[in-house]
């Protein structure tokens, strides 16, 4: 499955995770936050309820630095402000990349499902159900390898994944949802990604625990705005 250290693959991995061993594919893209992520990505696999169910991490890349311009505030770790619109945020081709590079490596490993967390409300044009459909096809005929996408949470609010989340002992302290976050010191002296509690997908996370009834055990390095 593709896999972020995102609460929504997080727990996207967990409810996989209790039926079938995990393939976790991780594809770096240049972006700024990636190290970070992978930073909390690796923790969040050596911990229950993913430890011992998930097969060692595979580590791609597909760059977008030559694709976007040097300018472009994805690359420059300075994203839009927190009450801007999904559609300011979209990453042109985003899925393209991410699937056409995870299904190479699917096929490469016999693997014929390739799973990916969106919610419901995606509005933007490669998260639709026709696309995966789309794109399922053209991978399988490409590739001579026949790879179905599957979508699980498509139907879900982020405040249900939060729930589930709960349910399935996933620690969604250790998640990371944000466009610009910070390294903060931890116990030891370790290092840890916090969030930067200004970008739009920090506004996401914080709301979405407010509507799941749910306390934010989030660490944001400034307070929410509102």
């Amino acid at each position: 499955m593709l896999i972020s250290a995102g609460l929504d693959s997080a727990v996207l991995a967990a409810a996989e995770a209790r039926t079938s061993r995990v393939h976790p594919i991780y594809v770096s893209a240049g972006l700024a936050w990636e190290p970070q992520e992978r930073a909390a990505l690796q923790t969040l696999l050596a911990l229950p309820p993913l430890a011992g169910r998930t097969a060692p991490l595979a580590l791609l890349t597909f760059t977008v630095s030559d694709l976007y311009p040097a300018t472009h505030w994805a690359l420059r770790g300075t994203p839009p402000a927190f009450d801007t619109p999904d559609e300011d945020v979209y990453l042109v081709g985003r899925n393209v990349s991410l699937l056409s590079k995870a299904a190479i490596h699917c096929a490469q490993q016999r693997i014929s499902r390739l799973v990916l967390g969106p919610l419901a409300g995606n509005p933007f044009p490669d998260a639709s159900p026709e696309f995966f459909d789309a794109m399922a096809r053209a991978l399988s005929l490409g590739l001579a390898h026949s790879i179905a996408i599957e979508t699980p949470f498509a139907s879900r609010e982020k405040s249900e994944v939060i729930r589930l989340g709960m349910e399935l002992g996933v620690p969604l302290e250790l998640t990371l949802s944000c466009m610009n976050p910070r390294l903060r010191q931890g116990y030891g002296g370790q290092a840890r990604p916090e969030h930067c509690g200004e970008c739009s997908k920090c506004r996401e996370r914080r709301d979405a625990f407010h509507e799941a009834g749910v306390e934010d055990p989030t660490t944001y390095a400034a307070v929410p705005l509102r």
